[in-house]
């Protein structure tokens, strides 16, 4: 049993620090950049007159540092080379931008703390995750992909995902999205009708993923339709964005109302929308997992830190074991939680993304449920430990908290992820029973 990192994976996040200590954090610091980092972060980050979208010279900060990171090769490593990247072609390989690559990045990048080279609650990273390029990759056609993939990259193409609705959320299998059959102008196509919620990134978009039942009744999983919708077709409109615990908010709710679409705007196998959704569900709850765990990591550190300087009654900090023994638990809880992390997306590379599901699915929900609640517990416990100084904005804890708690609902809820683990355990799951792990 080796549990040491593979050599060249050391040496990329080495030379992925020095990167970012060059090119990143001098541009962070330039001029006054560092108000969008700083106690100033929200109001910096949020046009309060505008909906609370963000503000349009944070979002230019953002894409400056996406093509530093490009030009240096970081941002596309988890794509396959045909798109600049360094993803194995093949499965059964753990090399440059494999899920275990991406694990470790995304611990070590969040255990850095908040900066722009790594700002999690816009999905931004040195290191791009890239889950529509994926979806695009394996299910769209080839006009599809030229359009769409080569756009993105490009930074002229923007995907938002509508799979949730207003009245439903982890069971998507009720959504009251329709899609029928139309002719219209002489081009077979669909008429969609229906609502969608929390579609992060409506305010750029250029194009949307819609999701609708296309045939069968309520519950079944099989009817689901996904269809690339442009932002601007006649009936998508944007009813309200929702604000959130985290600003700003780019979360929109959006209506859809006789929104006609030609047959080509059919994304993957018709009546399968789900599956095309839930394809590489475990590698983005994987990622998620990692990013939580090293944010938990980076309140963990700071605070015992702190507890060795700071000094209370003649002594410092640490001397008290109410301050000990609650990081003492949370220190332990994140080794262990590294090591589960990284020998599941080591095993994950290790085989088709199709079998994730069935033989690691407990495994990821067991990864992500935790991680994310972790982190929650970790930030808290970091702003108590700091007293006055955690609570207030001139330290990243309340930001942390803040941020990662929508962790814990999003990706599948932890309620969801428990659900799922307790099927394997039970029995009544997709594998039926318990894997016994062979380290």
């Amino acid at each position: 049993m080796d549990f040491s990192l593979p050599p060249d994976l050391v040496q990329f996040l080495k030379s992925l620090d020095s990167f970012i200590d060059k090119e990143i954090t001098p541009l962070q610091y330039r001029n006054d950049n560092n108000r969008f980092f700083d106690h100033r972060r929200e109001h910096s980050r949020t046009d309060w007159d505008n909906g609370g979208l963000p503000r349009p010279e944070w979002e230019a900060l953002l894409l400056e540092s996406t093509r530093l990171a490009d030009a240096a090769g970081f941002w596309r490593q988890a794509l396959p080379p045909e798109y600049g990247g360094q993803r194995p072609t093949s499965a059964r390989t753990s090399g440059p931008g494999s899920n275990l690559w991406m694990a470790v990045t995304r611990d070590h990048l969040a255990s850095m703390g908040l900066g722009l080279f790594n700002d999690l609650q816009n999905e931004h990273s040195v290191v791009g995750n890239f889950p529509d390029i994926v979806m695009l990759r394996e299910f769209g056609t080839e006009s599809q992909k030229r359009e769409l993939i080569q756009g993105r990259l490009e930074h002229r193409v923007r995907i938002t995902f509508g799979l949730t609705e207003p009245d439903h959320g982890s069971d998507a299998t009720h959504m009251e999205t329709r899609a029928v059959p139309e002719k219209k102008n002489g081009v077979e196509g669909w008429r969609i009708d229906g609502m969608k919620k929390w579609q992060t990134g409506m305010h750029a978009a250029t194009h949307c993923f819609i999701f609708a039942r296309t045939r069968g009744k309520e519950g079944d999983k099989t009817g689901i339709t996904c269809f690339i919708v442009p932002r601007h077709t006649p009936g998508l409109k944007v009813e309200s964005y929702e604000w959130t615990l985290n600003m700003p908010t780019d979360h929109a709710t959006v209506s859809i109302n006789s929104v006609f679409v030609p047959a080509s705007a059919v994304l993957g196998p018709l009546h399968n929308g789900l599956g095309i959704a839930q394809a590489f569900v475990h590698e983005n709850r994987i990622r998620q997992a990692a990013s939580s765990l090293g944010a938990a990591q980076h309140c963990i550190d700071a605070s015992i830190a702190y507890a060795n300087t700071r000094r209370t009654f003649g002594k410092p900090l640490s001397h008290n074991q109410g301050i000990q023994f609650p990081l003492v638990e949370l220190a332990t809880q994140a080794a262990m939680l590294r090591l589960l992390i990284r020998k599941t997306a080591a095993e994950m590379d290790a085989m088709d993304h199709q079998e994730v599901e069935s033989k690691l699915g407990m495994e990821v929900s067991m990864c992500n449920y935790w991680a994310n609640r972790m982190c929650c517990e970790a930030a808290d416990r970091a702003m108590q430990v700091h007293g006055g100084n955690g609570y207030s904005r001139g330290k990243p804890f309340e930001h942390i908290w803040r941020h990662h708690r929508r962790y814990r609902t999003t990706e599948g809820s932890e309620e969801i992820q428990m659900r799922k683990i307790a099927a394997y355990l039970f029995k009544f799951g997709a594998r039926g029973s318990i894997k016994q792990s062979k380290m």
